[in-house]
């Protein structure tokens, strides 16, 4: 098994776990356009709290990788995400975060 394979086990595994109702073929899509951001124990998990990586989350992912328009939408779409992988939750893996903006946006035509 790859590295990405076992990445991927392990989100699928913790979406289970949180009760995401997340598509596998989707976490394993948005795993792979990740790159080695998955590798960097830094870059691999979101932190709700930095309001400066969410204003990045919504700049490069939400507004130029999705090419979502920049309204009032992307913060609450985000502050949801944040809610769905629970507050407490120390591990909110950026996989499984942009799934489910994804997901929210109805953007999975561009992963799957």
């Amino acid at each position: 098994m790859s590295k990405l394979e076992e990445k991927v086990a392990h989100y699928i595994q913790e979406a289970e776990k949180l009760g995401l109702n997340l598509n596998a073929e989707l976490i394993s899509k948005v795993a792979g356009a990740l790159g080695p951001s998955l590798y960097n124990q830094d870059a691999e998990i979101v932190s709700c709290a930095d309001q400066s990586e969410l204003e990045t989350i919504k700049k490069n992912f939400l507004h130029n990788k999705l090419g979502l328009d920049n309204d009032a939408s992307l913060d609450t779409a985000i502050q949801k995400a944040c809610e769905e992988m629970g507050s407490a939750n120390r591990h909110k893996y950026r996989a499984l975060f942009y799934a489910l903006l994804v997901r929210e946006f109805g953007k999975e035509s561009l992963y799957l």
